[in-house]
């Protein structure tokens, strides 16, 4: 019993494609999902406006080094808005720098780190400035609970800080502060060790800590000001704003009202089956936003469409292995299962104390075993039409696909338009789908 079975010995007697070769894959049909696309067209010209306000050019004084947080979340133009920000910064006077903030993620290593944002174009080279990147941190002070607050060692050697950060509901805990400039101050330079504290009562407390790290890092380091993101529905970057540090509160719980207002959604409100073709921490923190799956890694945080099964097909290439959020799933593959690496996966799963994410689900040789395990592992629906939603990933649901029995749900809302009759599902000679991770 101590074998382990791989590749070849996959389902070595062919049981597994015995009972599901009776299982039929519903015909699917692709749908559009119309949203609103208020979008930035010139993103550099918005970031410079945003630096051409009185109140904040004067926060920079020449010959000032200036560290700016670059994190790993997957921001739309996040390339362009820094390369913006270090131009406006040297444009100013000063002297700029990036330095990761983005917690334990990365493998909670410098050179993973580096990695996570050479992935996203974010070079010395293309960003004109130096990357300073280690895990090293410095405490420079304590909560009102006495728990100590540990800060980036080169952010805190620096003049001042410019947080650049996205808000937008976190996938875990409910706050007036959730995903934000607060929590890059509080978790992302903070390093792993910052994150382990602010996560170490759990996502119960997540709101509590954020803002209370948060608040002494705002009275204990020079943080100039904020560059505050939102993203539309289509993952577009639809608003920047400039924030001084003393208005970051504010602020932030304004424009979190509105980045709920605006984040797209799966309109259908129940089916049988979830499927995403693709996870990473390119698309969120938890591989798929649970905002629009529901696949909610803790209790802290609800809504969403009602389902049964929940398949992930394959993982991003942008994810570099790291496979969190993996473990909400019931099925996944084994093209999936091989792109994993622990070494980057589990830290992140301990460093949140969440470990429901880095699990491993039941794992088939294709994506087309997987959706029929789904099916035949359904109650109480008619197997012969499962209501199956499949979606490419997350960050783009602007088009789903949807079987047959969905249909004439879908023709009724007013928000959804078909855009073709349901058709047979095409797998390739591997069982797979074609087209993952590049679209429907």
């Amino acid at each position: 019993m101590g074998e382990t079975f791989r590749d070849s010995q996959w389902d070595r007697h062919g049981v597994i494609d015995g009972i599901l070769k009776p299982v039929r894959v519903p015909k699917m049909a692709r749908v559009a999902q119309e949203f609103e696309d208020t979008t930035i067209r010139d993103i550099p010209g918005a970031v410079a406006r945003e630096f051409a306000k009185q109140e904040i050019a004067r926060t920079i004084k020449p010959g000032m080094n200036i560290a700016v947080t670059a994190g790993s979340r997957g921001i739309a133009n996040i390339a362009v808005i820094l390369k913006e920000t270090v131009a406006q910064i040297k444009r100013l006077g000063a002297n700029p720098f990036l330095f990761p903030a983005m917690g334990s993620h990365g493998g909670a290593t410098a050179e993973g780190q580096l990695l996570v944002l050479k992935s996203y174009g974010i070079t010395e080279e293309s960003m004109g400035c130096p990357i300073k990147a280690s895990m090293e941190t410095v405490v420079i002070g304590h909560s009102r609970e006495g728990k100590p607050v540990s800060v980036d060692k080169y952010a805190n050697e620096a003049c001042g800080i410019v947080a650049v950060a996205r808000v937008k509901p976190h996938t875990a805990f409910r706050g007036t502060y959730e995903s934000g400039l607060l929590k890059m101050l509080a978790i992302g330079m903070g390093k792993q060790k910052g994150a382990e504290g602010c996560h170490d009562e759990g996502f119960g407390r997540m709101a509590h800590n954020v803002e209370a790290y948060a608040d002494v890092i705002m009275e204990k380091t020079n943080v100039l000001f904020g560059l505050a993101v939102v993203e539309n529905a289509f993952d577009n970057t639809c608003h920047v704003e400039s924030i001084l540090t003393a208005q970051f509160k504010e602020r932030e719980a304004d424009l979190l009202s509105k980045a709920k207002e605006w984040m797209p959604k799966i309109y259908i409100p129940a089916f049988d089956i979830l499927i995403v073709d693709q996870i990473g921490k390119n698309f969120s923190g938890d591989g798929a936003d649970p905002n629009i799956t529901a696949s909610y890694c803790t209790p802290y945080a609800s809504g969403g469409p009602e389902w049964q099964r929940y398949v992930i097909l394959d993982l991003s290439s942008e994810t570099h292995g790291n496979a969190i959020g993996l473990g909400m799933a019931d099925f996944s593959t084994k093209r999936a299962f091989d792109k994993l690496d622990f070494d980057v996966t589990y830290p992140n799963g301990f460093t949140s104390t969440v470990v429901s994410g880095v699990k491993v689900p039941v794992i088939l040789r294709s994506d087309e075993l997987a959706i029929k395990s789904a099916i035949f592992v359904c109650t109480n629906i008619d197997k012969s039409k499962p209501k199956i939603v499949r979606i490419k990933n997350t960050s783009h649901i602007g088009e789903i696909i949807i079987s047959e029995a969905l249909v004439e749900e879908a023709k009724k809302h007013p928000m959804m338009k078909m855009l073709e009759e349901p058709k047979e599902v095409v797998f390739d000679k591997d069982g797979n789908l074609p087209g993952i991770g590049g679209g429907h």
